[in-house]
C-alpha cells in the first residue's frame, strides 16, 4: 500500500511540473480567453481591491488549509492502516481536538470577512470625492482617491435583453445579443466580426475613460431577477423588478469590456451579454452629442472602428 501511495504521489507532482512549465497566457482584459486560469485583468479600483483579495488572504488561506489536510491525510494513511495499527483505538471523543476544530474555522472566517466586508462596501459606495477606496492594499483605510460620478447609466434587465437609458440626457437605449446567423445580414460575423461569439451587442455602453459611472440597476417591473456583472470592473450586483440597486465604475484605460447576466432567469439566460466600450473623452464627447440630437445608430457612427 505505501508503495502504491508514493507512486501516485510521484504521478501528482509530474503533473504539477508539466503545468507550472507551460508559458503563461497572455490576455487582454475585457474578456474570456481559451485556457485563461484566474481572473481577469484589472480596470478599475474595485477590481484592483478584488485581485489584492483573491491574491493575498484568500490563497494564502486556502494554500495553507490544503496542505494541512494533506499532512493529516498523509499521517492518518501512514500510521493509522491495518498493517502498522492492528489493533485500532476505541476513542470516541477528544476535547480539545473538537474545541481546536471548531475554533480554528470561525477565526479563519473572521480573518476572511474583515477584507471581504471592505471590499463589498466599496462597491456598494458611490464615490463623493472625499472617501477614499482600497485599491491594491486591502488591510489600509483606503488609498485610491476617486472622483464623484459624472454620468449616471441606468440598466433595465429585460427579457432576455438590456435597456440602458443616460439618465442626465434622458435618452436610451435597447441592446441585444449579435446572432451568428441572421436572415437580413445583422448577424455578428457581418457587422462586427472582430468580437466575440455571445458577447458581442447591437449598441454598446459608451462611456469616457478615467470617470467615475454611477450604475443603477433594476429589471422590468413585469419580469424576472437578473445580474448585471462586468468581470474587468469588478462589478456584480442584482437587477430585480420593483428595486432599484447602485453600483459604480471608474475605468482607467479604454477598450471593449464585456460581461454576461449571472442570475438564471430564464430561457435565454445564456444569451444577454453585456458590452461597455470606454472610449477618450473627446470621442465620447462626440458620440454623446450625436446621441442627444439623434440616436444611438447615428451616434455609434461616430466612433472608430475597432481594430
Amino acid at each position: 500500500m505505501t508503495g502504491k501511495l508514493f507512486r501516485s504521489f510521484g504521478a501528482l507532482a509530474s503533473v504539477g511540473l508539466a503545468l507550472t512549465a507551460l508559458p503563461a497566457l497572455a490576455q487582454e482584459p475585457g474578456q474570456p480567453v481559451p485556457g485563461q486560469i484566474g481572473l481577469q485583468p484589472s480596470v478599475t479600483p474595485i477590481m484592483d481591491s478584488i485581485h489584492a483579495f483573491h491574491d493575498g488572504p484568500l490563497m494564502w488561506t486556502i494554500t495553507g488549509i490544503v496542505l494541512l489536510v494533506l499532512v493529516l491525510l498523509v499521517i492518518v494513511m501512514l500510521r493509522f492502516n491495518a498493517k502498522a495499527n492492528p489493533v485500532p483505538s476505541r476513542t470516541t471523543h477528544n476535547t480539545l481536538i473538537e474545541v481546536v476544530w471548531t475554533v480554528v474555522p470561525i477565526l479563519i472566517l473572521v480573518v476572511i470577512a474583515i477584507p471581504s466586508f471592505s471590499v463589498l462596501t466599496d462597491q456598494l459606495t458611490i464615490p463623493d470625492g472625499e472617501r477614499k477606496y482600497l485599491g491594491t492594499n486591502i488591510f489600509s483605510f483606503g488609498e485610491e482617491e476617486v472622483p464623484a460620478p459624472s454620468l449616471t447609466i441606468k440598466a433595465t434587465g429585460q427579457q432576455w435583453y438590456w435597456d440602458y437609458e443616460y439618465v442626465e440626457e434622458a435618452k436610451g437605449f435597447s441592446s441585444n445579443m449579435l446572432r451568428e446567423t441572421s436572415s437580413d445580414g445583422n448577424d455578428r460575423p457581418t457587422l462586427k466580426p472582430n468580437e466575440p461569439r455571445l458577447l458581442a451587442v447591437d449598441n454598446d455602453v459608451i462611456v469616457p475613460v478615467n470617470t467615475t459611472v454611477r450604475l443603477q440597476v433594476t429589471a422590468d417591473p413585469t419580469g424576472v431577477i437578473h445580474a448585471f456583472a462586468v468581470p474587468s470592473f469588478g462589478i456584480k450586483i442584482d437587477a430585480v423588478p420593483g428595486k432599484l440597486n447602485e453600483t459604480w465604475f471608474y475605468a482607467r484605460r479604454t477598450g471593449m469590456y464585456y460581461g454576461q447576466c449571472s442570475e438564471l432567469c430564464g430561457k435565454d439566460h445564456a444569451f444577454m451579454p453585456i458590452a461597455v466600450r470606454v472610449v477618450t473623452q473627446e470621442e465620447y464627447d462626440a458620440w454623446i452629442a450625436a446621441f442627444r440630437e439623434g440616436n444611438v445608430i447615428d451616434a455609434n457612427a461616430t466612433l472608430p472602428a475597432l481594430s
